[in-house]
């Protein structure tokens, strides 16, 4: 099968707080706490906050959270 450009799966470079808290399931004072501790990778644009998505999917493997 031809795999067409279009058709790839293409994952954000960051998301919402609410959206981490959408995709791992934890609360949204457990990802602030998270992001406090270093756990999590953020970058500031503006006032919003946007949780780096590989910095998400590590911490959601290597903790045993459902896959993102």
């Amino acid at each position: 099968m031809i795999e067409r450009a279009w058709e790839q799966k293409i994952e954000p470079l960051t998301v919402r707080v609410s959206t981490a808290v959408r995709i791992t399931g934890l609360s949204r004072s457990r990802i602030y706490e998270l992001i406090q501790s270093g756990d999590l990778d953020t970058v500031k644009v503006g006032r919003a906050t946007l949780v780096q998505y590989e910095s998400l999917k590590a911490l959601t493997t290597a903790r045993g959270v459902r896959s993102v």
